[in-house]
Order: C-alpha cells, then structure tokens, then sequence
C-alpha cells in the first residue's frame, strides 16, 4: 500500500517535472502566443469601446428617422432616406458593423415584403442575425410569407415551421403553426395539417388560434378520412 502511494508521488513529481521542463524550453513561443492573446483581447474591447460604440449612437440618431417613416407606411423614404436622415439602405451600408445596421436587415426585409419585392426580402431578412427568439421567429416567418407569395409553397411551410419553433411564445408560435398547417394543405398534405392543427389545440388552447382551431382540424380530419 506504501509502495503504490509512493509510486504516485513519483509519478506526479515527475509529470510536474516534465510541465517545468516544458515550460522552460518553450518559454519564448508561449509568451508570444499568451501575448497575442491580450493584444486580441485588448484591441477587441478598443475597437468596441472607440470604433463600434460611437457608430452605434451615430447610427441610431439616423435609424430613428426611418424606423418612423416605417411606422407611417412610408416605404420609399424608410429605405431611402428623405435627403437629411437617411434610409436604411444607407445605415446599412455605413454602420454595418454596429446592431443598428444589423436591424437595418430586418427593415428593409418587410419594407420589401409591404412592397412585393419578396427576393429583396428573403435577401435582406436571411442577412439580420438576432440572439432576441422572438423577433427572430418573426424574421424566420416573414421570409415564410416572402415564398409563399413567390409560390414555393413547400419551402415556406418550412419556414413557417422553423418559426413556431425559434419562440414558442403565446404569441408568434401558434400564428406561424397555423401559417404551417394551412400551407400543407394546399400542398395537398393533410395529415401533415391535422398534426401541427392538433399541437395549436394541445399547446395554445388560450390564443386566438387555439380558440378557432377545431372548425380547421375537423375540416383537415373529414378530408384526411374521405381518401
């Protein structure tokens, strides 16, 4: 029992041997590497605090102009601008780096689904990133409506799908299931329909959806059943 305790002794005696000798052999590489770890680290936060930070204010200053003009329905001059704010276009292009010009993505992808203009909006709605579940789904589901104005029905149904899933909030969830369910439908897929139908009843009975969902699953059921 005695031998073994020494033996281990031995062998973390010897392990942390082998790590100084490393250590000492290597000296050199690891202060560069642990060096250019704080430069990175320490240029990151300075490029925040002195580059990314004041854009930010400067690109907010301009996105409340045009998040107004969106507000009136105002599409043209939300995205272009009205020659002393400008438009998202223009806050995209020169504070991208900055959530302002990410949100600017978001933009104009409705502005462009409000005007017909569903490629630019599946463009621009596929570029806006948002760690916020809700206002992605809502992202995610707008792209949904872009295809199926476009009338790639199977791929927003999809997308409708991936939205129900992003948040399942009261709120987005059952609009975009029952976006879903009705898409499968006209795809002819009923059985499809009458799943994402009976998880609105399970799992939203209190929404607006939830409240109407019966009359939908039953007519899904009585053609599901007639085939």
């Amino acid at each position: 029992m005695v031998k073994k305790q020494d033996d281990t002794i031995v062998d973390v005696a010897e392990v942390y041997s082998k790590t100084e000798t490393y250590i000492e052999e290597n000296q050199k590489s690891l202060t560069i590497i642990i060096g250019v770890i704080v430069v990175i680290i320490g240029g990151y936060f300075a490029y925040k605090k002195l580059y990314v930070d004041p854009l930010e204010e400067e690109a907010q200053s301009q996105m409340f102009v045009a998040e107004r003009y969106f507000e009136q329905d105002s599409l043209n001059l939300a995205i272009n601008g009205d020659g002393n704010y400008l438009g998202f276009l223009d806050i995209l292009d020169e504070y991208s780096v900055t959530p302002s010009g990410n949100l600017a993505n978001y933009y104009l992808g409705i502005c462009y689904l409000r005007q017909g203009k569903y490629e630019e909006a599946i463009e621009y709605l596929s570029s806006f990133g948002q760690d916020d579940k809700m206002v992605s789904s809502v992202a995610t589901g707008a792209i949904g409506d872009a295809y199926m104005e476009l009338g790639e029905t199977k791929t927003a149904a999809s997308y409708y799908m991936d939205a129900s899933n992003e948040s399942k909030n009261d709120f987005t969830a059952p609009i975009y299931l029952m976006k879903a369910a009705m898409a499968y439908e006209e795809l002819g897929n009923y059985r499809k329909a009458v799943g994402i139908y009976e998880s609105i009843k399970k799992n939203y009975p209190d929404t607006k959806e939830g409240l109407e969902v019966e009359k939908y699953l039953a007519r899904a059921n009585s053609i599901t059943n007639s085939k």
